[in-house]
């Protein structure tokens, strides 16, 4: 069983400085039908202006994965890490006890585009911690490349829930299946292109919301970049 939901479906909110997208109720945007899927609490598909960001604020147990599509990311936060988060980038911030942190475009000339991801954890109250990896094109070409999970595996990030999170490039002929467990269930993002999953046709900021299905089906992309998650039920 799976539900598409189309791009302009979801919540918008645009600050002048941001402009963004809510896959789930947050903040002003407020669906009961949508406060999350699975542990899958947020994806926010953000567009900073130039010299804008957010100030210093606070998260306490949640994971918190930062992927950046274009522009670049500045990082600040209370463990003491400044980072920049090029694309091709996967950023883990665990809050656990709480962290305080801040998020910038410091560009002169170019919007940031990035989507925020919110996980809840399998374990409350850990130690926060950081985790960044650069993701090899060619990792995602044409397969989904496991870039988070709980135990690191693969030269992913090490997330403190029960959820993988995969990346995929796709375009022409290029197919990829994933077994998943139909106990549990799964949320397929895509962020550009056009894409075929599991029979339905995808368009730039669809999602397709899974459960009691064996697999995922990935094929006839074209220009296609594509999260896919294994969620807890």
């Amino acid at each position: 069983m799976h539900f598409l939901r189309k791009s302009q479906d979801r919540g918008y909110a645009d600050h002048g400085w941001l402009k963004s997208f809510h896959s789930f109720s947050f903040a002003g945007y407020h669906d009961p039908r949508f406060m999350g899927w699975g542990n899958l609490r947020v994806i926010n598909e953000d567009r900073v202006a130039p010299g804008m960001g957010f100030g210093e604020h606070g998260h306490r147990n949640m994971e918190i994965i930062s992927y950046v599509l274009s522009g670049e990311l500045a990082h600040q936060d209370s463990m003491g890490n400044v980072k920049s988060i090029p694309p091709g980038d996967v950023q883990r911030m665990s809050a656990g006890t709480g962290v305080t942190h801040s998020e910038f475009n410091h560009a002169k000339n170019q919007t940031t585009h990035f989507l925020q991801i919110w996980i809840e954890p399998s374990i409350l109250e850990v130690v926060p911690g950081y985790e960044q990896k650069t993701i090899p094109l060619e990792n995602k070409q044409g397969k989904l490349c496991l870039v988070a999970s709980p135990n690191g595996e693969n030269n992913s990030v090490k997330i403190s829930a029960d959820a993988k999170m995969y990346a995929g490039l796709f375009n022409g002929e290029q197919v990829a299946t994933l077994a998943i467990n139909p106990k549990l269930k799964a949320y397929v993002h895509l962020i550009q292109g056009f894409l075929k999953v599991n029979g339905e046709s995808l368009s730039s900021g669809d999602a397709l919301l899974i459960q009691d299905e064996a697999e995922i089906q990935i094929r006839d992309g074209i220009n296609a970049e594509v999260l896919v998650f294994e969620l807890a039920a």
